[in-house]
């Protein structure tokens, strides 16, 4: 048994692409793992659906990760959103702001989400929070960075007198290195799970399942994986990722 396999995680799980990939990455670590879900009335809300079917999806496909997959929490947290209005909270077009930022930016998104939470891992006895922040394909997110993230981790823990560990495990993966990493934690299987159960299109489209998954096609977040998945499917689909 690996040391963290006597451990637990606690996941920010959405239901994306990149936290679906962060929970099988989990599952295959840490002896324990639960998942954290935030509502913070964003416009794509079907991913609150989706992300109880990976869950599901997850346990029966995968037997020895179902025993490990623990209780789902789910946080409202509306009152935030409502105060961080972004194009992923309010009726606005997608576009870049004269900060340079794209309009989907919710201030301090990841570094709230962060905050509740370390708050229930407190409470769960959990020291690793997993999240799918990347700093390599990514929207331009400033929250986003490891830097960042390293400074939410130490003021957690002086704050909260904990060793919290902020573990992001495809910080410096593209998206083609995400969906390699997928396929090396779950082999197809998972793969094909992630495409027809995740849900990342910002406008919230289920209507067409493309050869990547449901989406608009047109949002960042749906560009972002369309790219992703081409590069990795040209490359003949390998399973190994630096």
């Amino acid at each position: 048994m690996s040391p963290t396999e006597s451990q637990a995680a606690l996941v920010l799980f959405s239901g994306g692409q990149d936290s679906s990939v962060c929970l099988a990455w989990a599952l295959e670590r840490y002896g324990r793992v639960e998942t954290v879900g935030f509502d913070y009335g964003q416009r794509h809300a079907i991913e609150m659906e989706a992300r109880q079917t990976v869950r599901r999806e997850i346990a029966a496909r995968f037997p020895r990760w179902a025993e490990r997959l623990g209780e789902d929490h789910v946080l409202d947290i509306r009152s935030f959103g409502a105060v961080a209005q972004s194009a992923l909270t309010a009726d606005r077009a997608i576009e870049m702001t004269e900060r340079g930022l794209p309009s989907t930016f919710v201030p301090g998104r990841n570094l709230v989400f962060l905050i509740y939470a370390a708050a229930l891992a407190d409470r769960r006895g959990i020291d690793a929070l997993v999240g799918g922040m990347c700093e390599t394909d990514f929207s331009g997110y400033p929250d986003c960075r490891r830097d960042t993230l390293d400074a939410m981790q130490g003021a957690l823990n002086l704050g909260m007198d904990r060793n919290f560990r902020v573990e992001t495990p495809l910080m410096w993966l593209t998206k083609a290195q995400t969906w390699a990493l997928s396929k090396s934690l779950g082999g197809e299987d998972l793969v094909r799970l992630i495409v027809e159960e995740s849900h990342t299109c910002y406008q919230g489209e289920r209507d067409e399942l493309h050869p990547w998954g449901h989406g608009c096609g047109t949002c960042p977040a749906c560009e972002l994986r369309e790219k992703g998945y081409a590069e990795w499917d040209a490359a003949g689909r390998e399973a190994l990722v630096r």
